[in-house]
C-alpha cells in the first residue's frame, strides 16, 4: 500500500487490517500518537485522515490508502502551530499523555469552525479524555489559537 503520512509517500507492506495506530507507532516510529483505550473512546490516538479527526486505534491501515494522514509530528514542521503555541502559553499539559490527541482533535475542530463558541469547543472535544482534568486550560488554548488562526 502507498500511504501519505505527514506529506511523505510511504510504502507499507504490512497487514492491511493492522490498526493505523500501530503502523504509525511501531512500523513508522511516529510515537507522538498514543495508545489509550484501544476502543476509540479516549481520543489519545487521534490523527487526521484527509483533515478529519479519527481514532487511529480503530482505523485499519487500508483506510489510509490514497488518503492523507497527519499526525502530531506533521501538524507543523517546527511545532509552532497556533494550537501548539497556545498549549504552551496556557500550560495545558500536566502529565501530557493525552495532549497530542487533544491537539489533533482541536485542529480538526478549528479547521471546520474557526470561531467556535464555548459550547462548540465542548461539543467538538467530547470524546477526548484528560485524566489530569486540564479541560479549562484546553478550552482557553483553543480560544487563543482560534484568535491566531482567523
Amino acid at each position: 500500500m502507498n500511504l501519505s503520512i505527514n506529506g511523505e509517500s510511504i510504502e507499507f507492506d504490512g497487514d492491511a487490517n493492522m490498526p493505523l495506530l500501530w503502523a504509525l507507532r511501531d512500523v513508522l516510529g511516529l510515537t507522538g500518537t498514543k495508545f489509550g483505550c484501544g476502543k476509540g473512546l479516549c481520543g489519545a490516538c487521534t490523527v487526521h485522515l484527509n483533515g478529519e479527526a479519527i481514532r487511529s486505534c480503530l482505523t485499519p491501515v487500508s483506510a489510509a490508502e490514497g488518503a492523507e494522514v497527519t499526525t502530531i509530528e506533521g501538524l507543523a514542521a517546527d511545532g509552532d502551530h497556533p494550537l501548539q503555541k497556545a498549549w504552551a502559553t496556557h500550560n495545558v499539559p500536566q502529565c501530557g499523555y493525552c495532549q497530542p490527541g487533544q491537539i489533533m482533535q482541536a485542529a480538526s475542530l478549528l479547521a471546520s469552525n474557526p470561531k467556535p463558541s464555548e459550547q462548540d469547543i465542548v461539543d467538538g472535544m467530547r470524546g477526548n479524555i484528560c485524566r489530569c482534568g486540564t479541560y479549562e486550560r484546553i478550552k482557553k488554548a483553543i480560544r487563543t489559537a482560534a484568535g491566531e488562526l482567523s
